[in-house]
């Protein structure tokens, strides 16, 4: 088995433009990959050491993939990730991965802080963008419903880029948390340092509108608007997005059609009932919610 401490590296302590550890062949058709990106794990089929810090794991490729896809997008539902029982009872062993309840006898994924702690110690910094985040736990309770559906969503996106366009790459997933993160402190700039603040933003409508179309998202009705999260990818060198949305069934009315102005990619999943479950995230189109 290979031992990356047997490489003269000391993994901890990288600087960016450094070797790769790992081998870095992907799996073209898996839309995992490209969350990968930026991550220096194990992609083939047998297990190989990682170590962090005082820690060492046993990751193969499925291993390595699962940890990105369910960092990337928080929890995300067993079933969604199409891997065998013995990939999910593995990475459970070795206390990167714990279960969380999504009703109706449906489990889900979400990271321990050591799963998301080996991800970000095997991030590889690129000097001219931002990498990939990943996330451990639930963030709030009363959105794990919605949130666990997003990566289904996500399936189907990544299959239509492929679709249309030759050889897209995935660079990274953005969470809405982070493009508000994002939004709140260049609301903020003005105060931060300052002890005299009382902490209420001074932007006026002209600064907001300018941000919002920087950083392409719509404004309308007084406020900037955010989707579920964006995909950036780039085809022949050349840098795209593509926002989702995710509609469940407490989207009604006035609210349901505002969020149709935006212009976002937009998925509805249907409510639980009769026993059934939830049926999947399906594409649908703006005119159905004006």
């Amino acid at each position: 088995m290979f031992d990356p401490r047997d490489a003269a590296r000391d993994l901890d302590g990288w600087e960016d433009g450094r070797a790769r550890v790992y081998d870095e062949r992907d799996r073209d058709d898996d839309p995992r990959e490209g969350l990968m990106r930026d991550l220096d794990l194990p992609r083939g089929d047998e297990r190989e050491l990682v170590v962090v810090r005082e820690h060492v794991y046993e990751l193969d490729g499925e291993d390595s993939r699962t940890l990105a896809a369910v960092g990337a997008f928080r929890v995300v539902p067993e079933h969604d990730l199409d891997i065998d029982h013995g990939t999910l009872e593995h990475l459970r062993d070795e206390g990167l991965v714990e279960t969380v309840d999504l009703g109706d006898d449906e489990r889900g994924l979400t990271l321990t802080r050591e799963g998301r702690d080996l991800l970000d110690s095997h991030s590889m910094d690129r000097d001219d963008e931002p990498s990939q985040t990943f996330y451990a736990g639930v963030s709030r309770e009363r959105e794990v419903e919605h949130d666990s559906n997003l990566y289904a969503t996500y399936r189907q996106e990544e299959a239509r880029l492929r679709d249309e366009h030759d050889g897209p790459e995935i660079r990274r997933v953005v969470l809405e948390q982070d493009l508000k993160r994002e939004y709140q402190e260049f609301l903020q700039a003005h105060n931060r340092g300052r002890a005299d603040s009382d902490g209420r933003p001074d932007r006026d409508e002209h600064e907001i509108r300018a941000w919002a179309r920087e950083h392409d998202l719509p404004y309308f009705d007084g406020q900037v608007h955010f989707p579920d999260y964006r995909i950036e990818y780039e085809v022949d060198g050349r840098e795209h997005h593509q926002d989702v949305e995710l509609f469940t069934e407490h989207y009604r009315g006035a609210h349901a059609a505002s969020h149709a102005q935006t212009g976002f990619r937009i998925y509805a999943v249907g409510s639980r009932g009769g026993g059934g479950g939830r049926s999947g995230p399906r594409p649908r189109g703006m005119e159905e919610f004006l």
